[in-house]
């Protein structure tokens, strides 16, 4: 589910930052200060309210200018904003996170349903690498504010969606990661099928029910990689951590070998890459639009939940380049999927866009294990990395005192079930045009908003006290503590999708072009009619001269 001005203070100033001692077990943010500079500061303070610890040169690394304690239902510590000591991403890190995130088998699925589509290898690489390029600049963009002020999403949905309204787009948000972990498991489950012995494949349990829209067989291989999952969930997210390292270069050389088998089979690249498209111009570009807003929606999930990972980054300069790979990556990798899909026509006469499906025709029982190693340690990481961690804080934001980390976690599994995700990998039009399409017009706006908000509203400045405090009088109560403008222009922002989308799930028999056009390019019109919207009511309304100064809590990672 996968990027965004880039001129944005790439240089930090060392000497600005603050280093505040971490304690798991304490809900404040101490800052201890040296005695024979406390009564210089507070002096300066007083005569100039405006000015800040983070905005003054003069500032002394060990130096307290407010003593603040945060409410206890808006923080946790997961929600605390990241101290010097835990910004330890360089570029590397985040290039390699995302190399972690592209090598898995939704990206390969996705580049083979643009062949199974009709898109030539040539014309489904353009793609990709144009969507990719789109969606970096709002990747980085919402990135900035996790690597200035070290917080996590759902904190900074506060500052555009009020303190309670941030409940909504995390929990939208939410809602997607349990579609993605529906599907990632299936994926999973599917590897467990396949290393099955022929005659248990070929028995009556694996004919499909529909009621169920599958085989029982394989919903019960799908229900043991959810039960392992699970299982490795409970022991903890750190063990994870040390694993993902090792599962992209081992699908990496999957995928290599891949790639050189189809090479040998098809007889050089030559053959691998002669199917042309099977599409006019016409129909090409009524085909490439969606396809667009397709792969763009794919990594839409992380446009948005990025300061998760940015608020870890040892500055702006890291989190930008870091970043900047994604098109490359997805571009090398698409290119592997597409080469091998379409060798597939020469070496079995037809198109297999799945390589699971595509690795149990290559049979072999060393090919299988090989396979089914791969692909769950892949799957596994990646899934839990990106979409359990999301929608579990997600509920535990909702809820501390209800909601732990496990259960979040648990929901989001039962919610994955819920998705039935193997009715939307059952082809290549309910993938891109019912899922991806369809969320894309939940996170546009909700992306359009939060950059509204930060960059034309707030002009990157946060008051971070007030990320954190019930006051009615604080910056982000607004009204009850949701933001009116940011209600409004979200549902106005998904509403004109709607038609569209029930159309394509054949609700509805028919609707106007107008609507047809809106649903295929979902992602760019929420987001921009709900970005453009919000900032014209809060300019109305007169947020723009509540502009608040600067002051971070932590080191400012500028």
């Amino acid at each position: 589910m996968v990027s965004k001005c880039i001129s944005y203070h790439l240089h930090p100033n060392p000497s600005l930052s603050c280093v505040i001692p971490h304690n798991p077990k304490s809900t404040h943010f101490p800052i201890k200060l040296t005695a024979n500079h406390e009564q210089s500061h507070l002096l300066s303070f007083r005569r100039y309210p405006n000015l800040t610890p983070m905005a003054s040169t003069q500032f002394n690394p060990g130096s307290k200018f407010d003593e603040f304690e945060p409410d206890p239902t808006l923080t946790n510590d997961d929600l605390k904003p990241t101290t010097i000591h835990r910004r330890t991403f360089s570029w590397w890190e985040m290039a390699s996170l995302w190399v972690g995130l592209v090598v898995g088998v939704p990206s390969y699925y996705l580049a083979g349903s643009l062949v199974d589509l009709g898109m030539a290898w040539w014309q489904g690489i353009a793609t990709v690498v144009a969507a990719n390029l789109i969606l970096l600049l709002p990747l980085v963009l919402t990135g900035h504010p996790g690597a200035k002020y070290g917080i996590s999403f759902p904190v900074l949905a506060r500052s555009s969606f009020g303190i309670r309204g941030a409940h909504v787009p995390t929990l939208l948000r939410a809602l997607v990661g349990c579609g993605w972990y529906g599907i990632e498991t299936w994926i999973g489950g599917d590897a467990i099928f396949l290393l099955l012995p022929n005659p248990i494949k070929e028995s009556s349990i694996s004919r499909n029910l529909p009621w169920l829209g599958t085989s029982p067989l394989e919903f019960a291989c799908f229900l043991v990689f959810w039960v392992v999952q699970l299982a490795i969930v409970w022991k903890g997210i750190e063990g994870i951590k040390e694993l993902e390292k090792y599962s992209a270069p081992i699908l990496i050389i999957l995928t290599s070998s891949l790639l050189i088998w189809a090479y040998v089979k098809a007889g050089g690249l030559g053959h691998m890459l002669s199917l042309t498209s099977r599409l006019s111009w016409s129909e090409f570009w009524s085909l490439f639009f969606p396809s667009l807003t397709a792969n763009i929606s794919f990594w839409a999930t992380l446009a948005l939940n990025i300061p998760d990972f940015t608020r870890y980054a040892k500055s702006q300069k890291d989190q930008i380049i870091g970043q900047a790979g994604l098109p490359i990556f997805m571009g090398a990798f698409t290119f592997v999927g597409l080469a091998v899909t379409s060798s597939t026509k020469v070496i079995f006469g037809k198109l297999i866009s799945n390589p699971i499906q595509l690795l149990g025709q290559i049979g072999g029982l060393a090919t299988r294990i090989l396979a089914i190693v791969g692909i769950s340690l892949a799957t596994i990481t990646t899934n839990i990395a990106a979409n359990v961690v999301a929608p579990a804080n997600a509920l535990v934001n909702l809820s501390p005192s209800k909601f732990t980390f496990w259960r979040g976690a648990l929901l989001t599994a039962l919610l994955g079930i819920a998705f039935q995700p193997w009715r939307l990998l059952k082809s290549s039009e309910t993938f891109v045009y019912t899922w991806l399409i369809g969320y894309s017009a939940l996170l546009g706006p909700i992306g359009g908003i939060v950059l509204a908000d930060y960059y034309l509203v707030r002009r990157m400045n946060l008051s971070v006290k007030d990320l954190y405090s019930l006051s009615p009088s604080g910056a982000y109560y607004y009204t009850g503590g949701y933001n009116l403008a940011a209600m409004v222009a979200l549902v106005i922002g998904i509403f004109p999708v709607i038609p569209g989308f029930l159309q394509n799930v054949g609700i509805v028999s028919s609707v106007s072009d107008a609507f047809v056009v809106i649903y295929k390019n979902a992602w760019f019109f929420s987001f921009f009619s709900a970005g453009v919207l919000y900032w014209v009511m809060s300019s109305l309304m007169g947020k723009q001269s509540k502009i608040l100064p600067s002051d971070p809590l932590l080191p400012n990672a500028d």
